[in-house]
């Protein structure tokens, strides 16, 4: 399975959601795409098997990705302080993959219903649903 993981700014969650898909679903091939190359770095000290940075990075790993995770302003224009373009969010809305969001209360963009779980529970929920495509994908 190819999974693409978009992060921005420091890449945070980006680090924490490549280091957990390594452990949870080792056969996954990860390519982390950050918006700024502080993303990027910050992706591929976690482990990701190719990296690249920028918008054109995002449009053409939405085309050949399995499944797309990443913070829920990677589907929101300008989200994540500007880092967002409208055609990043274009290609992740657009693309075929299965899109796993983690629901994040920050800039501007809020997601009722979500409470104040940290984000290493956001991440392991995501993880797990990524684990559960995977299986769907091997026919499990």
């Amino acid at each position: 399975m190819k999974v693409l993981v978009i992060d921005g700014q420091g890449g945070g969650i980006g680090r924490q959601l490549v280091a957990a898909i390594r452990e949870t679903c080792p056969d996954a091939e990860i390519t982390a795409v950050g918006t700024n190359s502080l993303a990027t770095s910050a992706m591929m000290k976690a482990g990701a098997h190719l990296a690249a940075t920028g918008e054109n990075a995002v449009l053409v790993g939405c085309r050949k990705a399995d499944a797309i995770i990443g913070p829920l302003g990677i589907v929101i224009a300008d989200a994540l302080l500007g880092e967002i373009t409208p055609a990043m969010a274009a290609a992740v809305g657009q693309s075929r993959a299965k899109r796993i969001l983690i629901p994040v209360n920050h800039c501007d963009n809020l997601v009722a219903g979500v409470g104040k779980q940290s984000m290493g529970s956001l991440v392991q929920d995501a993880v797990d649903l990524l684990r559960s495509l995977q299986g769907e994908a091997c026919g499990l």
